[in-house]
C-alpha cells in the first residue's frame, strides 16, 4: 500500500527538500531503511541513496540495496544523513567518502546520522563542539572528535541531529520530518506508520537492561570498540596535523 498523509498545515518551505542518505557496503540496513520509510513519505521531498558508483550495495546482514545517485551526480542537499554498521569503519579510512561528507555537510541545512554513522560525521570534522548521540556501546568514542556524548535516543544541537543505535533512526526521522514539514504532518505520519513500539522484553538499553546482560553484550562488542577507538585515535592525529584538532 502506498499512502502519503495529507500535508496540510504549517511548513517551513514549499520548495523541494533533497535528502541524501549514504549507502556503503556493510551498513546496517535498518539504520537506513527505517529513516527512509519516513523520508520517502514526506511531501515535496526527494530522497537520494548515494554511493560511490551505481552498483548494488550489500548490507551487513546481506540485503542488497540499489543506489539512486553517486558522489559526482548528487545534487545539492538540504539534509545529509549517515547510517552506521560495520562498514562505517572502512569508509572512515576512505578519503572519497570523508571528503564527500565534509563538503556536503558544510552546505546542508541539516547534518544527521544514526548509530555509528555519527562517528563518520566526527571523522569529517562535523561534530566538534556539538552534543551528539550514537549506539550506546560506542558513545564514549564521540568525545575523541571533540563532541559531547549524550545518552539519548535523539539529540538535536543546532543543525546537527543524531540518533542512538539502529531502531532510534525512526525516532530521528520523525524529528527531521517535524523540522522540514511541520509537527502536524509528522504526527500524522507517526500515526499512519503505527509507530507505537512496545519492546517484548524491555531490555533495549543499558538503563533498563539487567547489568549482567549489558556486560555480556559489551564483551561481545569489545573488539569492535577497540578497533574503532584505535582508528579514531589515528584519524584525530591526522586532523590535528592538518590544524583541525578536536577538543578531546
Amino acid at each position: 500500500m502506498s499512502f502519503l498523509p495529507d500535508a496540510s498545515g504549517p511548513r517551513l518551505s514549499f520548495m523541494t527538500t533533497h535528502i541524501g542518505m549514504l549507502l556503503f557496503p556493510g551498513l546496517t540496513q535498518l539504520d537506513l531503511t527505517g529513516p527512509f520509510e519516513v523520508f520517502a513519505r514526506m511531501p515535496d521531498t526527494v530522497v537520494h541513496l548515494i554511493s560511490k558508483d551505481p552498483s548494488l550495495v550489500r548490507s551487513d546482514t546481506g540485503l542488497s540495496i540499489a543506489p539512486t545517485t553517486t558522489h559526482e551526480a548528487c545534487p545539492a542537499l538540504d539534509v545529509l544523513f549517515v547510517p552506521g554498521g560495520g562498514g562505517q569503519v572502512a569508509i572512515m579510512e576512505d578519503d572519497a567518502w570523508i571528503d564527500f561528507v565534509a563538503a556536503r555537510g558544510a552546505k546542508a541545512k541539516w547534518v544527521s546520522a544514526a548509530c555509528t554513522g555519527s562517528l563518520v560525521l566526527g571523522a569529517a570534522g562535523l561534530l566538534q563542539g556539538y552534543r551528539a548521540a550514537t549506539h550506546w556501546a560506542f558513545l564514549p568514542l564521540l568525545s575523541m572528535f571533540g563532541a559531547t556524548p549524550v545518552s539519548e535516543r535523539v539529540v538535536v544541537d543546532r543543525n546537527r541531529i543524531t540518533a542512538g543505535g539502529v531502531t532510534a533512526g525512526i525516532d530521528f526521522a520523525l524529528r527531521v520530518a517535524a523540522e522540514v514539514t511541520g509537527e502536524a504532518f509528522a504526527k500524522k505520519l507517526e500515526l499512519f506508520l503505527e509507530y507505537d513500539p512496545k519492546p517484548p522484553f524491555g531490555c533495549g538499553h543499558p538503563r533498563v537492561a539487567p547489568p549482567e546482560l549489558t556486560e555480556a553484550v559489551q564483551r561481545e562488542l569489545a573488539e569492535r570498540f577497540r578497533v574503532r577507538q584505535e582508528q579514531i585515535a589515528k584519524i584525530v592525529a591526522r586532523l590535528s596535523a592538518r590544524g583541525i584538532a578536536s577538543d578531546s
